[in-house]
């Protein structure tokens, strides 16, 4: 069991805790940048679900390098910095429409890059978000797997029923299988396909269990569905729904085979409630 020591006693953290279709994130503005000495273990103890807020991961609002709305930084809920996160650059997205001055529009920065993400509608606590994600170059086939990077890197499967798998036993073996994620393993998704458009279920590293949702790997199915069925011309526009654990998502994006443009990820971000912790109590 991590044991949390105590290294900022007495340090008080706002936060709003938001959540995209049941992946659920601590938020923190760290526009002053006083919160940018937090350690992994500090990360880890306000992720934890019984210690701690309890979230999948969390992110810092920080102050943008240029012209941009602000900077994002994501971290698993292990503590460690990571790459980039669909459903909590939405709720990022929420966060900064309460603590910058509204817009309908906002332009970060994240890992990957400049995204851009629009507010469609929604009130102080719920919005439904349009983001902008990276270009995906191409998918690599892994006999009739795929691996691929949005953002983040994700194996996808396509199985018969996502509900009849033991899930997290069988996702866990192929995070940790080199020769089909990689040196440094992947986000596991298996997916299934209906006729209202596609079911997935996720296992992502750094948080090593399945979660109820997850952005990148929602838009790593469908656009493993489109190279699976290798069957659009060129330049042709796809809208896949995805039914996730935790609620709906869609993925919209334009094929030119290989390459994958104009991809965006539509989806709820919404807050669950706002509070602050004494860091006196991280022990």
């Amino acid at each position: 069991m991590r044991t949390f020591a105590k290294i900022i006693p007495e340090m008080i953290i706002s936060f709003c805790k938001y959540q995209g279709a049941g992946n659920d994130f601590v938020l923190i503005d760290n526009r002053s940048g006083v919160f940018s000495a937090l350690t992994e273990e500090h990360i880890a103890f306000l992720c934890h679900r019984h210690f701690g807020i309890g979230a999948d991961g969390l992110m810092l609002l920080d102050q943008p390098a240029g012209n941009d709305d602000f900077a994002m930084r994501y971290y698993n809920s292990d503590g460690r910095e990571s790459v980039m996160c669909g459903n909590g650059g939405r709720c990022l997205t929420a966060f900064a429409h309460r603590v910058l001055p509204a817009k309908k529009i906002y332009t970060f920065h994240a890992a990957d890059g400049l995204h851009t993400a629009e507010i469609l509608s929604g009130n102080g606590n719920n919005y439904m978000v349009r983001l902008k994600m990276i270009d995906v170059k191409k998918a690599e086939q892994r006999g009739n797997d795929y691996l691929l990077d949005t953002g983040a890197p994700h194996f996808v499967r396509f199985v018969e029923d996502v509900n009849i798998i033991d899930f997290v036993p069988e996702a866990r073996i192929l995070r940790y299988d080199a020769t089909l994620t990689g040196k440094e393993g992947a986000n596991i998704n298996f997916v299934q396909l209906t006729p209202q458009g596609l079911r997935i279920r996720t296992y992502e590293r750094g948080i090593e269990d399945e979660t109820l949702a997850c952005g990148t790997g929602s838009v790593a199915a469908a656009i493993a569905v489109q190279y699976r069925q290798a069957a659009l011309a060129g330049g042709q526009h796809c809208h896949i729904p995805l039914q996730t654990r935790g609620g709906q998502l869609q993925v919209d994006f334009t094929y030119h085979s290989p390459v994958i443009t104009d991809v965006f990820l539509t989806g709820p971000a919404c807050l669950v409630f706002e509070g602050s912790i004494l860091m006196d109590n991280f022990q």
